[in-house]
């Protein structure tokens, strides 16, 4: 297979488009002026009023034989014209819950299979100057008796993704490398890998930062 890549580029008009609308509406500000403002939106939101999911994987051996890990995704995104590093994601479903589809979409990306729900963040949005697209992060526990093993991925025609498994402990260490290498992150996983790193860092027990003084 060639390298994908971006052959060309024009104008779309919001009758022709599928995934994406241009809106413009009016509203008032703090001091009463009223206001213009534009926006996308996406036209496939379910009546449950969330758009997607974006999913944290726990995986984790019962007998220690590997260290808490999870799931990151390679994939080449059109808009950006690069191979982007993220999570597990996808569109929720008329009549799914974000649960339900953080389910189905990890197995039909990655091909693991999720035990159960561990947390499902409240709703969120990620570019809320441009777009009331928003989501869900759904935490899910993948759990193997002893050693990881990688299962078969059950991707739609015209889906290329590609999957690691990184610890915990280095994924900020790994989207590190990946940018060196000239891939994008994306934002949710970048926050998430902070995230984590600046918990360990303030779980170090005082006396450590003690005997470094």
């Amino acid at each position: 297979m060639s390298d994908p890549k971006v052959v060309a580029v024009e104008e779309l008009s919001s009758s022709e488009a599928k995934w994406v609308k241009l809106k413009k509406c009016t509203y008032r500000d703090p001091m009463g002026k009223e206001r213009l403002w534009e926006f996308a939106e996406r036209p496939t939101r379910p009546s449950s009023g969330i758009d997607a999911v974006a999913i944290l994987a726990l995986l984790r051996s019962e007998s220690g034989k590997f260290p808490p890990s999870t799931i990151i995704i390679e994939q080449f995104r059109p808009p950006v014209d690069r191979y982007v590093v993220e999570l597990p994601a996808g569109l929720i479903g008329e009549g799914e819950s974000a649960e339900e589809t953080a389910i189905r979409e990890l197995e039909e990306e990655t091909g693991f299979k999720a035990s159960g729900i561990a947390q499902s963040s409240p709703l969120l949005v990620s570019d809320p100057g441009m777009t009331n697209a928003n989501m869900k992060l759904v935490t899910v526990d993948v759990p193997f008796p002893e050693n990881l093993e990688m299962p078969a991925q059950k991707l739609d025609p015209g889906e290329f993704i590609q999957v690691r498994i990184v610890e915990l402990a280095k994924l900020r260490a790994e989207l590190q490398a990946y940018e060196q290498k000239g891939f994008v992150i994306d934002a949710k996983l970048d926050h998430l890998a902070s995230g984590f790193e600046l918990a360990e860092k303030l779980r170090q027990p005082e006396s450590s930062h003690s005997a470094e003084k």
